[in-house]
């Protein structure tokens, strides 16, 4: 065998998953949103901001279900498609990019629109952009990862704020230190919602959902155990993503080894790739 010639010898190792167990894994790999009450309650405060056009801000760390909560709030109101009309579009959900200026924020909403002239000077696009959210009617605009704005940027929202449109910033504490550094903007976004890290008491009940409503393996897991939420506990620090992760990937990787349920050993060896 020549030196620049290597053979990869696959042992044979029967991995056959019977059919139930391999729909549940592809089940587990598609996203779903749980509306826990906390998403219900944000969901009304967004309802009220909505209807009152008033603009605001979503504060919390990364993976406290921000951004999942924000996009199914989108999906509530999805858009409607009148014969021969422009589409009425009452909430549009966008996620910046990183260093979002102005021209970005104009093409990203004009892309959404599904409007394919994105070309042009920034007066150009701005009078595109405000000409097509008034055609479709937009009620409100989510604006996810508000933090990467430049300082430029987040001054033409409140321009788009004037259209009597609600405007929502969303991000992390990073946003706060950039909205408090203008004093015009701090006070048209002053309204604010903040997402928490959970408790030991929200983690548990959170838990108890997910087994119920997400998992849904054959077998009861008994992840609100004492043992387990003292693993999950450790490990997701109260972080909704993180939890989601990791059991999901516990119940793939049970059903993977032919088993119906997890167990403390497993999910401790999933837990152990998150420290």
């Amino acid at each position: 065998m020549k030196q620049d010639e290597l053979e990869i010898i696959v042992p044979s190792v029967d991995c056959r998953i019977e059919a139930e167990a391999q729909r549940h894994i592809e089940r587990l790999q598609r996203h779903c949103m749980v509306e826990l009450e906390a998403v219900q309650q944000f969901h009304a405060w967004l309802d009220d901001k909505r209807h009152c056009r008033q603009a605001c801000r979503v504060i919390g760390d990364s993976r406290t279900g921000k951004t999942f909560a924000c996009d199914a709030y989108r999906l509530k109101y999805a858009p409607k498609h009148p014969n021969g009309d422009a589409p009425v579009v009452p909430v549009i959900y966008w996620h910046a990019t990183t260093e979002t200026g102005q021209r970005d924020l104009f093409v990203g909403l004009l892309e959404h629109l599904k409007y394919r002239v994105t070309n042009g000077t920034i007066s150009e696009l701005r009078e595109r952009v405000y000409r097509l959210l008034k055609a479709c009617q937009v009620e409100m605009i989510i604006l996810d990862e508000a933090h990467r704005f430049r300082p430029k940027t987040l001054s033409e929202i409140q321009d788009v704020f004037e259209l009597g449109i609600s405007v929502v910033l969303v991000g992390t504490d990073r946003l706060d230190t950039l909205v408090r550094r203008d004093e015009q903007v701090h006070y048209r976004f002053m309204a604010c919602h903040r997402f928490h890290r959970f408790d030991s008491q929200a983690l548990e009940d959170t838990t108890a959902i997910w087994e119920e409503y997400v998992l849904k393996l054959p077998q009861p897991s008994n992840l609100t155990s004492a043992p387990m939420q003292k693993i999950l506990g450790a490990t997701t620090r109260g972080y909704l993503g993180a939890l989601d992760e990791i059991l999901r990937n516990a119940a793939r990787r049970a059903l993977q080894s032919g088993q119906s349920h997890i167990e403390v050993s497993l999910l401790n060896q999933v837990a152990l790739e998150y420290k």
